[in-house]
This record gives C-alpha cells, sequence and structure tokens, in this order.
C-alpha cells in the first residue's frame, strides 16, 4: 500500500536568488552575507517549500518537500554533530507531517554520512536515494558511449562513492570497457578496481583530475560545493556527464570549450506526478534520488533502504519498482545541459533553450 514521503533539500550557494524564489522577490534584496549569517548563526527551522501529487490523484498530497536551512558550504564545513543535528530536524519534520521514508537530497546525503546517522532511527525510513541514481547513471552512460565509437576511454570522479562504485560494478558487471577510476583514498580505488577488473575491462586508477584530460567520457559523482572540473581537464571533443548537486561543472566551460558536451545527469521524467514549488527542475523532471524515495513510498517500503554505498542488489531492486510503476514515468529523461534540451552527440550544437528552469534548493 503507498505511503506518503518527504525528500530533502538545501539552498544553493546563491542564496538571495533562492530566498527570493521561494518567499517573494523582496528576500533577494537582502545581502547575501546577511543570509549567509542568519543561516549559520540563527535557530532557523526546515521548512516545507513544496508538495507533490499524483495527476491521477488530484489533490492529494502524496509528498513534501523540506528544505534544510544551511548553504552546501555549511553542510560540508560546519561541526558534523550541529549539522546532522539540523538534517535530523528536517527528519522528525517530515515523520510528523506522515512521511513513512523521507529522502536525502544534494549535499544532506554525505553530511549525514549516505544516511548512516539515521540508522538507529525507527520511527521512519531513511534512503539517501543513490541506487537509482547508479541505475540511471548507467543508462546515461550507456546512451552516450554509443556516440563514441570503438573503445572509449570512461573517467568515472568519484569512483569510490556512494553511487560511483556502485554504477562502476554494474557497469563493469554489463560491458567490456576501458574504465579509469579518480576519487582521493589511493587505496579504496585498488580495492574497487581489483573487485572490477577482468580480460575484457581494463582499470586504472588516479588520485589526479589532470588524468581525466585523456577521457572520452568524463562521470562526475563528486560530493563538493564548488565547481571541480576545468577546461583544462578535458580533452578534445569529451562529453561530460554530471551527475553531481550541487554541480561541479561551471556555465562557463561552454564559452571555454564549444568542443565539448556536458550532460545534466540524473534526471528522471516523471510526468505522473504534479509538484507545487520548487526543486531546481523544468516540469515534470525529478532527481533519480528523489524519484528512489518516491518509488519506495508506491510500493509501501518499510525502514530504511539505500545508506552509505549503494549496492548493486539495491539498485536492481529500485529498477524493478520503476518498471512496476512506469505508468507514472520513472524512466531516464532527454539529455539536457544546464537545464536545456540537448542532441547527446559531440558534434551537434545545443538545441533551442527549453522551458525556463524552475529554480531553487536541489
Amino acid at each position: 500500500m503507498a505511503s506518503e514521503f518527504a525528500f530533502l533539500v538545501h539552498p544553493r550557494n546563491t542564496l538571495r536568488e533562492d530566498m527570493g524564489i521561494l518567499f517573494g522577490r523582496p528576500f533577494s534584496l537582502v545581502p547575501e552575507r546577511v543570509w549567509r549569517s542568519a543561516l549559520k548563526h540563527l535557530p532557523v527551522p526546515p521548512m516545507v517549500t513544496g508538495t507533490m501529487s499524483r495527476v491521477d490523484l488530484p489533490g492529494q498530497v502524496t509528498g513534501r518537500i523540506i528544505t534544510v536551512p544551511l548553504t552546501p558550504t555549511q553542510l560540508l564545513t560546519l561541526p558534523r554533530t550541529q549539522v546532522q543535528a539540523r538534517i535530523g530536524a528536517a527528519v522528525d519534520l517530515a515523520r510528523d507531517l506522515g512521511a513513512s521514508v523521507v529522502g536525502l537530497g544534494a549535499l544532506t546525503a554525505p553530511a549525514s554520512v549516505g544516511g548512516k546517522a539515521f540508522a538507529k532511527r525507527q520511527d521512519v525510513g531513511v534512503t539517501n536515494g543513490n541506487a537509482f541514481t547508479a541505475a540511471m547513471t548507467l543508462q546515461a552512460m550507456e546512451k552516450l558511449t554509443a556516440t563514441l565509437g570503438r573503445d572509449p576511454l570512461i573517467a568515472i570522479v568519484g569512483a569510490t562513492g556512494s553511487v560511483g562504485s556502485c554504477l562502476t560494478r554494474l557497469y563493469a558487471r554489463k560491458h567490456a570497457a576501458r574504465l579509469l577510476l579518480v576519487a582521493r583514498n589511493e587505496g579504496r580505488l585498488q580495492a574497487l578496481a581489483a573487485d572490477v577488473a577482468r580480460d575484457d575491462v581494463e582499470v586504472a586508477i588516479s588520485v589526479d583530475m589532470a588524468d581525466v584530460a585523456e577521457a572520452d567520457l568524463v562521470v562526475l559523482l563528486t560530493s563538493s560545493p564548488d565547481a571541480l572540473l576545468r577546461s583544462e581537464h578535458l580533452k578534445r571533443g569529451a562529453i561530460v556527464l554530471d551527475d553531481t548537486v550541487p554541480r561541479n561543472t561551471d556555465e562557463k566551460l561552454l564559452e571555454e570549450r564549444p568542443d565539448v558536451l556536458i550532460v545534466d545527469g540524473g534526471l528522471v521524467e516523471i510526468p505522473g506526478f504534479n509538484l507545487r514549488g520548487s526543486i531546481a527542475l523544468a516540469p515534470k523532471l525529478a532527481y533519480a534520488c528523489l524519484a528512489e524515495t518516491m518509488l519506495l513510498a508506491l510500493s509501501g517500503h518499510k525502514g530504511h533502504f539505500c545508506m552509505g554505498d549503494a549496492q548493486v542488489d539495491q539498485a536492481e531492486h529500485i529498477l524493478q519498482l520503476a518498471h512496476e510503476y512506469r505508468h507514472l514515468g520513472f524512466h531516464l529523461a532527454p539529455f539536457r545541459s544546464f537545464g536545456r534540451l540537448v542532441d547527446a552527440t559531440p558534434t551537434e550544437t545545443f538545441a533551442a533553450p527549453a522551458e525556463e528552469l524552475v529554480s531553487c534548493a536541489a
């Protein structure tokens, strides 16, 4: 039996803009430094900033978007106990409003150790959404590599993370490949490489972003409040699949490197749902981590689901649920680049801009 869900988001680094969108234009006139100081020092509570309902059940709220009032930088740099207490308050709010499963969006997941900070809770289920994110990223990789000819080199940046480790295993199980696994911890990289390498899967590792300049496809899966990928990191004609929120690519790259295609990753179509509010996406789109939360609620899942590293069997299970509820959507969305629809081939130019983005926290 279906149940209600909640999904946690947070403001982007452009607080003035986000607050103006959420609460009205006068709030965008408050100086950025004032907003940052307020969120850091004042006991600003979590707040419901959006609701979701099924098209076939109009007027019935099935899910809520709850904003954790911390910036990306604050989520990753303030004392962990303070940050997790703020995220925990948002989980409490979700529970009190009737949610049986809560999804951790954007940096609320790494800030709570992939959800492990709430593993002892028995009053509500928690998922970091990374299983479906890995599954949808795999499908996007398969479509993109089909445009690259024979034997492309694929760099997975953040390969040892929750999404990256699952994605690497999923891809290596299904495809012959040349993989470059990039992360900070060389020991974890070596262990992952040893786990997936076989006769038709060639694996190299690196702790240096500069090495991705050899890759034909770069998949970004890192948790950082800043754009990490720069022009010098990319070979001519490369494709970048940016599966990060906040994103690790800057729109300036489009001007600096018109030969490169940057694709927004982790996007799922959900035509069977309506959203009142704002998650920084065009209508009828959702992040895969949000979609995972929705699928668990639709299936009546009880307890926690994905905490810490996503597992291959979890990705396979959530794909089965996506197939079961395919009448509501839950399939890979057409490719976009910074919100604009694109033709996903390296030589094509951008299509005409799509509908304006629904802005704010994600």
